[in-house]
Parts: structure tokens; C-alpha cells; sequence
């Protein structure tokens, strides 16, 4: 009998990523799965965002493993999407126990030169969308005394970063929000917790904008990516993690297993934050070599 036996988890960002391994590993551990994505790009993301054939294979894959899966488009950012992705589970399912408000976005830019519309869309995906789905699916969680938010929050929940006005702020918000759905929901024995990751192993990071971004130089490979991001991490060895990382610290608590686990956030980081702080962009001396492409952002493009 798996861990989640019996349980309906619904999970934004499904179509790949994050959101399909904890499609995959919630469903290895006896869940239904509803999973959702906007499965169109955004004008101010510098990559390619999942698609409805992402979407259904990962419901595919559901389905493979025995268990039920509804699949649906929607963007976190519209209610009214949002509500009938509710809706529609409910209708199938019965019950939603599980949410993961996890559909994110990425971007980079200076403050002073970032459009409103970059910082809308941002802001609209990863805090306000997180907003509108904790509305769509609380009222059911309440009526039944019983559910479980885990909301994907950041390292740059704690800490800020050069050109990341609108992430950092963002995923600040993440936090606090999440720590008052905890405080209005825990007296209706629904629990809310974060995960806050490191740079993980999926497309968001491992695409040619993003890779160029963390490696620091055009052209960089998936192993330059890795390597830069070795920097990052006090344990040995670990470039981006593996979106499984974050998927095992979500199957916990999601578990019974963590059923007095409110108001945790969680970090999955292979030690990052325990680091003393790092200047990313010192001003060498006049003369010191530069590699060839040193200190080339594509966001400046």
C-alpha cells in the first residue's frame, strides 16, 4: 500500500519539470492526479514553456501506473481557469486532498530597465497564481476539515539576487502568503507547508538562455551549467538536483507521515544557504585575464 493511497493531488505546472515527477512519484504512491498547465509560451520568458503533449504524456504516465488523471490547460494566473480545473476534479474525484501550488516562471532583468510587463507576468505566475489556487481549492478542503497545501517557494525566498528584483520579491511573497493561508486554514485541519529549492534539473534551468545565465559565457553546455552551479552547493559533487529531490520532500509532507507538519519550509538545496556570502561580480584589478565570453548575460541581449 503506497503512502498516498486513497489521496487526490492536484498540481499546478504538471506538464513537465517539477510538476510531472511529483505527477509520477504522487501516483507511485497510490494517488489520483490532476495535473494542470498554461501549455503556451509567455511573451516575457526567454524559453520555452510545456506544452498540452507535455501535459498528456505526463498523464499518461499517470495512467500507466494504475491510477486515474485529469489533465487540464489552465494559467494560474485566471480564476476563472483555475475554477473549473477545481471543478472538474471535483466532479471526477470527489475530493482534492493534496494541492502543490507549483507552476513557476523564470526570468532576469535590472530593476531599472525591467518592464511592467515582466514584472506582471512574473509576479502574476509565481505569487499571485499560488493566490488563486489556494481560492479555487480551499473552500472543498475546509468543507471536509481535512487537505494539504505544499507550495514551491526558493532559496531566493531568504536571500536576494543581482537582477532578480521581481523573482526575489516574488518568492518573498511566496512565504509570507503561505504563512497566512497556515495561520486562516490550520483551525480547519488543513495544513500548509514550502518547499524552497536550489536550482533543480529541469528545462527551466537546463535551456540555452538559462544555461549562458549560470555559466556566465555563450554557448554553454548542459555540463558547463552543472559545473557553475557546483558553486552553489556545499555538498560535494551536486550540480542541479534532480527534480526528484524536491518530489521526495513533497511525498513527505503530503504523507500521514507529517500530519502535525504546518507552517515548515522546507529547504531542498544540498546546503546553499548554510554558505558564507559570495561575491558574484567582483571589480578585478586592471590587466587580470578574462576568459574569452566572461561575464556575458543573455537577459542583456
Amino acid at each position: 500500500m503506497g503512502r498516498l493511497e486513497g489521496k487526490v493531488a492536484y498540481i499546478t505546472g504538471g506538464a513537465r519539470g517539477m510538476g510531472a515527477e511529483l505527477a509520477r512519484t504522487f501516483a507511485a504512491e497510490g494517488a489520483d492526479i490532476v495535473i494542470s498547465d498554461i501549455c503556451e509560451n509567455i511573451d516575457t520568458v526567454r524559453y520555452d514553456l510545456g506544452t498540452k503533449d507535455e501535459l498528456e504524456a505526463v498523464a499518461e504516465e499517470v495512467r500507466s501506473l494504475g491510477r486515474r488523471c485529469v489533465a487540464e490547460v489552465a494559467d494560474v494566473r485566471s480564476q476563472k481557469q483555475l475554477d473549473a480545473v477545481t471543478a472538474k476534479a471535483l466532479q471526477d474525484f470527489g475530493k482534492i486532498d493534496i494541492v502543490c501550488a507549483n507552476a513557476g516562471i523564470h526570468g532576469v532583468a535590472k530593476f531599472t530597465t525591467m518592464t511592467e510587463q515582466q514584472w506582471d507576468d512574473l509576479l502574476g505566475v509565481n505569487l499571485t497564481g499560488i493566490w488563486k489556487t489556494a481560492k479555487s481549492t480551499a473552500p472543498s478542503m475546509i468543507e471536509r476539515q481535512s487537505g494539504c497545501f505544499i507550495i514551491t517557494a526558493s532559496v531566493s525566498a531568504r536571500e536576494p539576487l543581482p537582477e532578480y528584483a521581481h523573482y526575489t520579491t516574488a518568492k518573498h511573497g511566496v512565504i509570507g502568503l503561505a504563512r497566512s493561508l497556515g495561520v486562516e486554514l490550520g483551525p480547519d485541519n488543513v495544513r500548509v507547508n514550502t518547499i524552497l529549492p536550489g536550482p533543480i534539473d529541469t528545462y527551466l534551468n537546463d535551456n540555452p538562455v538559462n544555461r549562458d545565465w549560470a555559466a556566465g559565457f555563450k554557448g554553454a553546455t548542459t555540463e558547463d551549467m552543472h559545473a557553475a552551479i557546483r558553486n552553489w552547493h556545499n555538498l560535494r559533487g551536486r550540480g542541479a538536483l534532480p527534480a526528484k529531490a524536491v518530489a521526495n520532500a513533497a511525498l513527505y509532507l503530503a504523507s500521514d507521515e507529517a500530519e502535525h507538519v504546518h507552517g515548515a519550509e522546507l529547504v531542498v538545496d544540498a546546503g546553499h544557504l548554510l554558505l558564507p556570502g559570495f561575491n558574484h561580480s567582483p571589480v578585478q584589478p586592471e590587466g587580470y585575464p578574462r576568459r574569452p565570453n566572461e561575464g556575458y548575460n543573455p537577459y542583456a541581449d
